[in-house]
């Protein structure tokens, strides 16, 4: 696998005189597999050419000149279609171009599929993970083989040829390996970039001995994450490697209609628009930071069930930039309005307002009035001036005048999409219990909306009078894990209000996140460590954005070091896959304190995706120590049967306190900074 390679990333031939550098993409989107069932189509893959290539070309940190992105996809004009030919003479002719101390960007979207390997002793599983071109073939017998497929192996041959040369080279694939999903709820924008062994006419009997193979090998350790999909050998002198994979190689990932909200969103693949979107705001962070960033992502937006899987040197600055801060403000062009290169993927909506700036270094407070956003697309807006106060904005602004994003506007409210009509008569009947009882943050809308969560009835289920939640993708992986309430035993009045309970119980989960994900780590330098093991004594840390895997018993330890002048108040919190959430710990460090503490063992009821939130708050003179246990919720039973500062008030409009607004905007706490997040995730998994 490429995890060998990765560890010993080789340095450029350091000793040769330095030239100019240049950075080369080859972007290939597989969408229409004719020798398939069109119902294996996707549509996705030319969108996230499209997104990906104007990034590069507009925005990227470093240049990439047109010329030298090259585009193979399905649905693109002037671009030829992505086959195995094309893809190896692309690689072939970019090996030819690249010299040491290039860069090279890849992007691979379309289908991904597993199939019986060749060398089964170089894989664990006995499977050859593949990426699908658009002239995919089914399986032959007399070479024990998918036509046209792209397997691992020859991946890892082509990328090891471009590193040869002396190249740095960042991969990133949007394809699906293997796993399974149910769909709960009928989505024309939703699709899977999984080619089932069907599809491909690969024989049940040669998957079954494939699997058999890698059983007789004896059970993996559940604790260590499945490896990366595709191996990738090194040799010594070749430029760096970094991958980032949108599933590892158990699970699948979808594609769908983004960004959401927008009238114009068309297909992208989650992890695509996910990754561009961290990018834009991001452009000169590591590619650890920018995974921890995607994952934070997935996690608030829930985007998909699936973890993605990030490899390589991951301490280097993205695109082998420099590292910088956060992009918060854009240079304006002013013609009967404001213009910035900067949009939706960055983190704009319509209505916001941002303040008019002369120098990138003046604070907040020296802002010469502000904008208000009127059109926002993906790499642009426009806004007008707008009064604030008594500060209206001159009439003669100086050259150069840039628009800063401030403060962090946060929607607490959840979208919920009720079951087609017909489906739950005992939920019509509900439906005033429910709202009465969910309070203003949960807003239902139709069947077919966009929506946060999805109400559904499944009649093939083990429950098919329940009203089942569903992510906003519509598709379970496991029953047993996703909440449902039943409506056989109930009136209307409890079933709407249990439905509500549990909603409401979910929506707090996910609204902590949500502000975890709009504080970030900020500006203080304070470093939290999660440390994971089955004892006190082998605990080890954790460096993001890996995802330790823990199974019941393992224990979770945190270490904390506040390396600032100024006395912090820290809490931790542990947001578990039952949308239960602990509090932990609740402390004052002083300057240069470092903290240890175990926390708590994992359980065995309920298993997935967890998280870690440490909340991290300046503290002021001779004040009490912050204390956020108010935040503490039980479980929630997931088959329902009968039955202090500036981050305190944020807190409390997530869904902890009793106000009603809807959004709130985070600004600097009392203490003179602004407080700190920092979200952990981890994955609990059954025992061996």
């Amino acid at each position: 696998m490429w995890r060998a390679a990765i560890l010993a990333s080789g340095l450029v031939l350091m000793a040769l005189p330095a030239v100019a550098r240049e950075n080369y993409a080859l972007l290939i989107g597989a969408a229409e597999y004719r020798n398939l069932d069109p119902k294996y189509w996707l549509k996705g893959p030319p969108n996230d050419v499209t997104l990906v290539r104007t990034y590069l070309t507009t925005q990227a940190p470093v240049p990439f000149a047109p010329e030298d992105v090259l585009v193979l996809a399905d649905g693109i004009t002037g671009a030829d279609r992505p086959t195995l030919a094309a893809i190896r003479a692309a690689f072939a002719d970019l090996t030819a171009r690249v010299q040491p101390g290039d860069f090279v960007y890849l992007h691979f979207s379309g289908h991904g599929s597993q199939a019986p390997a060749l060398h089964p002793e170089t894989e664990l599983d006995g499977l050859d993970e593949t990426f699908m071109p658009s002239d995919i073939g089914p399986w032959e017998d007399a070479t024990a083989t998918v036509q046209n497929a792209l397997v691992d192996d020859e991946i890892g041959v082509l990328i090891d040829r471009l590193r040869a040369k002396g190249a740095d080279v960042w991969a990133v694939f949007d394809s699906c390996h293997s796993g399974t999903a149910t769909r709960g709820v009928m989505q024309d924008d939703v699709r899977l970039r999984d080619l089932p062994s069907d599809a491909l006419r690969i024989p049940a009997e040669a998957m079954a001995a494939a699997e058999a193979r890698a059983t007789n090998r004896g059970l993996p350790d559940p604790r260590v994450p499945p490896e990366a999909p595709f191996d990738e050998p090194t040799k010594p002198g070749a430029g760096s490697f970094v991958a980032f994979f949108a599933a590892q190689t158990n699970e699948v990932t979808p594609e769908k209609n983004l960004p959401k909200g927008k009238p114009g969103r068309v297909p992208q693949g989650v992890f695509t628009y996910a990754l561009m979107q961290v990018l834009a705001e991001y452009p000169n962070a590591t590619y650890g930071q920018i995974g921890q960033e995607v994952l934070r992502n997935y996690a608030t937006k829930k985007l998909a069930a699936t973890t993605p899987l990030f490899e390589g040197d991951l301490d280097q600055v993205a695109f082998s930039g420099t590292k910088g801060a956060r992009v918060a403000q854009w240079a304006a062009q002013v013609s009967e309005g404001f213009q910035i290169p900067a949009g939706s993927l960055h983190g704009l909506s319509e209505g916001a307002v941002l303040a008019v700036m002369a120098k990138a270094t003046d604070p907040d407070s020296a802002a010469l009035g502000y904008v208000r956003l009127t059109t926002v697309e993906t790499f642009s807006a426009t806004g007008q001036a707008v009064t604030s106060g008594d500060r209206p904005l001159p009439a003669d602004l100086p050259k150069g005048v840039l628009l800063r994003k401030i403060g962090s506007d946060i929607d607490f409210t959840l979208t919920v999409a009720l079951p087609p009509d017909g489906q739950s008569s005992a939920l019509v009947a509900a439906m005033a219990a429910l709202k009465a009882a969910s309070g203003p943050r949960l807003v239902y809308v139709a069947a077919g909306a966009e929506a946060d969560l999805r109400l559904a009835v499944l009649p093939d289920s083990p429950r098919p009078d329940a009203i089942w939640v569903l992510p906003a993708t519509g598709l379970v992986e496991d029953l047993a894990a996703t909440p449902s309430v039943s409506t056989a035993d109930k009136d209307a009045a409890t079933l709407g209000e249990t439905l509500a309970d549990t909603l409401t119980t979910m929506a707090r989960a996910i609204n902590l996140q949500k502000l975890g994900a709009a504080v970030g780590a900020g500006g203080l330098d304070v470093e939290v460590e999660l440390l994971t093991g089955p004892d006190k004594a082998s605990v080890t840390a954790v460096k993001a954005p890996a995802v330790p895997r823990l199974i019941p018993d393992d224990q979770v330890h945190i270490l904390a070091r506040n390396n600032m002048d100024q006395p912090v108040d820290v809490n931790v919190l542990y947001i578990a896959a039952d949308y239960s959430i602990s509090h932990w710990f609740s402390g004052r460090m002083q300057p240069g304190d470092t903290l240890k503490k175990g926390l708590f063992k994992i359980g065995d009821q309920v298993l997935g995706a967890e998280r870690m939130v440490v909340v991290i708050t300046p503290a002021l003179p001779q004040s009490p120590v912050e204390d956020l246990s108010f935040l503490a919720q039980d479980a929630l039973e997931l088959s329902r049967g009968i039955g202090g500062s500036g981050i305190s008030a944020a807190l409390a409009e997530a869904g902890f306190g009793q106000t009603t607004r809807s959004a709130t905007a985070l600004d600097d706490d009392e203490a003179g900074a602004a407080p700190a997040i920092i979200e952990l995730e981890l994955r609990t998994v059954p025992a061996p």
